[in-house]
């Protein structure tokens, strides 16, 4: 799962819809938009600190002479020195950011429910939007069986065309 900054506003609204419905939080109608606003941010802290990673990543690429099909190898290994959680366990990050602060928002009246009720609730809305990058790889590499995998072209292509993908579905 990857988390796309042009989803952020989305999965905060409907995070905050779902649990309001639910019954796990209140918030008083005049509070939503802060409430989003709060998710909103923890995600985007998220993405700033995951910006920095790759930033540290193009950044050690160069210092060692690697070429670019070393940057998830590398990211890993920026990753893990600072601690920052990537894929799937980032996205658990996130959401156990976010079940933290409901407890401590003002814009969040009460909590009523706990967080393995909440967890799953944010993980399936989370997982809707997110569970794209499957999708997206079997479109590219689709469009792309004229070329064989593996190859120099094949990766500049592939990456090309994922990018293209990404932004007619609004991701970036």
């Amino acid at each position: 799962m990857r988390l796309y900054p042009k989803l952020v506003p989305i999965l905060a609204r409907e995070i905050v819809q779902r649990l309001t419905q639910d019954k796990d939080i209140e918030v008083e109608p005049v509070r939503i938009t802060d409430a989003e606003m709060d998710l909103s941010a923890i995600m985007r802290e998220y993405l700033a600190n995951e910006e920095r990673v790759n930033q540290a990543t193009r950044e050690a690429l160069e210092r060692r002479g690697y070429d670019s099909s070393k940057f998830t190898q590398v990211k890993r290994e920026m990753a893990d020195v600072r601690g920052f959680q990537l894929g799937d366990e980032g996205i658990e990050f996130v959401i156990n950011q976010m079940l933290e602060f409901l407890l401590v928002s003002r814009s969040v009246e009460e909590v009523f429910s706990d967080d393995s009720t909440m967890r799953p609730k944010i993980m399936q809305i989370m997982k809707r939007h997110l569970d794209v990058e499957d999708e997206i790889d079997r479109e590219a590499r689709g469009r792309l069986r004229h070329l064989q995998e593996g190859t120099g072209a094949f990766e500049v292509e592939y990456q090309k065309v994922v990018d293209q993908i990404r932004r007619a579905r609004g991701l970036i």
